[in-house]
Order: structure tokens, then C-alpha cells, then sequence
């Protein structure tokens, strides 16, 4: 990528989907800033300090800030990815949904339309009860955060949050489609790098103030450092299984033959499981928080990072996530069947069925180690908080996402660079070609 680099400016299409992706993103930052209507801003802010350390913490985190402020895009995209995992576990319990995911293209398309529905539907949901929450919501000084609370109220703000919704679901696919990585990853990681200088600065006056040692803001800065070294060298791993060729005999020449290997990555499902696994548990846990129940009062504070209840619910649904998408991304089946329809073997393995078995074996023992990597980084923030006083934003599911998907978008980039240059040599050859 680093020999790459220096050629990025000098591919026009490559460009236009870096500035593209750049100027949506944007779109979505001044976004953020955009409040709703109705909302005592000051009382909002001095609700949120006196709930920090809580769930909200996380969920404002994978909001960019907007549920902070109380934005157009408070829900952010997790009804999408709700939506979305919802979409994704029916496909494999019910047979219509099955049956259209292997259509291709157009089945695809019809899946993804059912997703935005959903999307609405989970936004209206969503968008009425955190509504009607807030206006039993007071500040720190007894003032009422809504302004006119009533239905009036609770109509603008559903409208105003599901369209903030499916307008960041649109931003998304835009980027995935006509810009560059995937685009609902690079929303929640835009989200998480704007907070990070903020955190920073919390950790330098706690320092400051003698609530955190300096040598502990070392340690902390070098474990984040560890952390970042750790999820790249994970990321990176794979095993590779040999597959063997047979030679073939064309008139008098013989061609093909030799090994080549089949990469099984440790982590086939990249930062998706603890972005699925956030999702399941924030929202539920956020829309508790608005809600004056003793009933709810007692969900939101066992859901709080740290606790016993969240750990084990966090790291059930990493694992969990992390089999089920790795599962829909990798068929041990159809690579065996491709194998076998190509000549392909692995030594001492009987093709087929059998092949599949084992390749079925591999990916699973891998999956089992990358599930347990992920959910190790993704509770590390928890037992920071409880020992050292730390922000939020050191290591855990913020660095996680945040090293994932910079990686993976510098995957796309380098890729781009390789076709062009691919296709430049390509076009010189044709060029010599036509010359002889």
C-alpha cells in the first residue's frame, strides 16, 4: 500500500470516490449539529452529565455525539443494523427469505428493500417512545427538557428522527456504492474518531487535577498502543490450507499443476460482530433510560459497562455474531464444490463431501479463537473504567472499529490501485502488441 500511495492522485476515478466519500461524510458531521425541535438544549446537556458513565456513554459514542445534542440523526444508523440483523436471521430460519437471498442480484435487491422497511418501522418505534420519555425527563435544575410536550411534540420528533435515520441509510449506501469502503462502517467510525480528541482532553485534566496518575495515563496510552498492534496482527491472520492441481496433458505441452493455498482469515467477520452486538444491546438499554419506570430504571442500570449483566451479554452476542456472519459470508460447501469442479484436492483429503468437512472443521476452530479475540479487546474498556477512572474511547469497541475499518478501506484503496495497475500494463502490452 505504501509503494501504492504516491499513485492515489493520479487515478481520476479513484479521486472522485475519495472526495465523494469525504463530502458525505461531512454531510453527516453538520448533521450532527442539527438540533430537534422542542428540546431545551441546557437541560438536555445537564441530564446527560449527571448520566455519564452510563449506557448512554456508548450509545452518544456510536451516534457521533448526536444523541447527545439530540440532533436529527439521535438514532444514528443502528435501526439499519437492527434491521439488518433482524433481515439476516430470518433468512436462515424462513424458507421464502432463503429462498430469494439465492436469487442473486434481484433477491438481494428485494432483502435490502425489506431491510428499509423495517428501518422506518424501527425508527417510528424507537423515535415515539424516546419521545414520550423525555417528557417526564427533567434537568438538573427541575426544568422540563421538552418544551411543549404532547403529541404535537411526539410527531415532530418521530418524523424528524426516522428521517434522520433513513437519510444516514441512504448516506451509507451512497458510499458503498459510489465512494470508497463500506459506507455504514465508516459512518459509526467518523462518529467514533470526532469524540476521540474529547476524550483526550477529559484524560489530560483528570491528570491535571490529580484524579488520574501521570504514570497511569503512560500506561494507558502504551496498553492503547499494544491494543492497536494486537488487533492489526489478528486481523492480518490466517491459515492456509494447500490445495493441489493436477497437471493436464494439451497436445504435447502440460499445463497447470502445482500448489496453491486456500486463506481462511482468524476473523472472517471483521468489526461486524461487535457492531451487531452493540446494537442489540444499546438501544433497548437507551430507550430504557427514557423512560421513568422503576421497571426500566432497573434494565438501564444492570445494562451499564462494567457490570456483570453487560459483560456476559456482550460477549455472548461477539461470539455468537461472530459464527453467524462468518457463516453467511464463508460456505465450506460451495468452496469444495468449486475445488472439485476445478480439479482442485486437498492432499490427503477426498474431494467433495469430505473436503468440505474439513475445510468446515478449520473455519471453525478459527472462528472460535477470532470470537474470543474480538470479545478480550471489546470488554477491555470495561475493566479500564473500573481501575483507572478512563474515558471510554481507550481500546475496547471504538479502537476495534476504528483499526477495522481503516484497514479495510485501505484494502479497497490498495485493490483500486492494483486493477488500474493491472489494467495500465494490460494497455501497454496491447500497445507493443500492435507495434510488432
Amino acid at each position: 500500500m505504501a509503494a501504492l500511495a504516491p499513485n492515489i492522485g493520479k487515478i481520476p476515478e479513484l479521486n472522485r470516490r475519495i472526495i465523494f466519500t469525504f463530502i458525505l461524510l461531512a454531510v453527516f458531521r453538520v448533521g450532527v449539529f442539527i438540533p430537534t425541535p422542542g428540546i431545551d438544549a441546557e437541560a438536555l446537556s445537564g441530564f446527560f452529565k449527571q448520566a455519564s458513565g452510563t449506557l448512554l456513554d456508548f450509545a452518544t459514542m456510536f451516534t457521533g455525539g448526536a444523541l447527545e445534542r439530540f440532533s436529527v440523526f439521535s438514532l444514528g444508523i443502528m435501526p439499519y443494523i437492527s434491521a439488518s440483523i433482524i433481515l439476516q436471521l430470518l433468512t436462515a430460519v424462513v424458507p421464502q427469505l432463503e429462498k430469494l437471498s439465492k436469487e442473486g442480484e434481484s433477491g438481494r435487491k428485494a432483502i435490502t428493500q425489506y431491510t428499509r422497511y423495517l428501518t422506518v418501522a424501527l425508527c417510528v418505534v424507537q423515535g415515539f417512545m424516546i419521545a414520550v420519555g423525555l417528557e417526564s425527563m427533567r434537568g438538573p435544575a427541575g426544568e422540563p427538557i421538552v418544551l411543549s410536550p404532547g403529541w404535537g411534540f411526539r410527531l415532530l420528533t418521530m418524523t424528524t428522527l426516522t428521517s434522520g435515520s433513513v437519510f444516514l441509510m441512504w448516506l451509507g449506501e451512497q458510499i458503498t456504492e459510489r465512494g470508497i469502503g463500506n459506507g455504514i462502517s465508516l459512518i459509526i467510525f467518523v462518529g467514533i474518531v470526532a469524540n476521540m480528541p474529547s476524550a483526550l482532553y477529559s484524560t489530560f485534566q483528570l491528570v491535571r487535577a490529580g484524579e488520574m496518575n501521570f504514570l497511569v495515563l503512560l500506561f494507558l496510552l502504551a496498553l492503547m498502543i499494544v491494543v492497536v498492534g494486537f488487533i492489526i496482527f489478528m486481523e492480518m491472520g490466517q491459515r492456509r490450507i494447500p490445495i493441489q492441481y493436477p497437471k493436464r496433458v494439451v497436445g504435447r505441452k502440460v499445463l497447470g499443476g502445482g500448489t496453491q493455498h486456500l486463506p481462511i482469515k482468524v476473523n472472517t467477520a471483521g468489526v461486524i460482530p461487535p457492531i451487531f452486538a452493540s446494537s442489540i444491546i444499546v438501544f433497548p438499554a437507551t430507550v430504557a433510560n427514557f423512560i421513568d419506570l422503576p421497571f426500566m430504571k432497573t434494565v438501564s442500570e444492570s445494562l451499564n459497562p462494567g457490570g456483570i449483566l453487560y459483560n456476559v451479554l456482550y460477549i455472548i452476542f461477539i461470539v455468537f455474531f461472530t459464527y453467524f456472519y462468518t457463516a453467511i459470508q464463508f460456505n465450506p460447501k460451495d468452496v469444495a464444490e468449486n475445488l472439485k469442479k476445478y480439479g482442485g484436492f486437498v492432499p490427503g483429503i477426498r474431494p467433495g463431501s469430505n473436503t468440505a468437512d474439513y475445510i468446515d472443521t478449520v473455519l471453525t476452530r478459527l472462528t472460535l479463537w477470532g470470537s474470543i479475540y474480538l470479545a478480550v479487546v471489546c470488554v477491555l474498556p470495561s475493566f479500564l473504567i473500573a481501575e483507572f477512572n478512563a474515558p471510554f474511547y481507550f481500546g475496547g469497541t471504538a479502537l476495534l472499529i476504528v483499526v477495522g475499518v481503516a484497514m479495510d478501506t485501505a484494502q479497497q484503496i490498495e485493490s483500486h490501485l492494483l486493477a488500474r495497475s493491472y489494467d495500465g500494463l494490460l494497455k501497454k502490452g496491447k500497445i507493443k502488441g500492435r507495434g510488432l
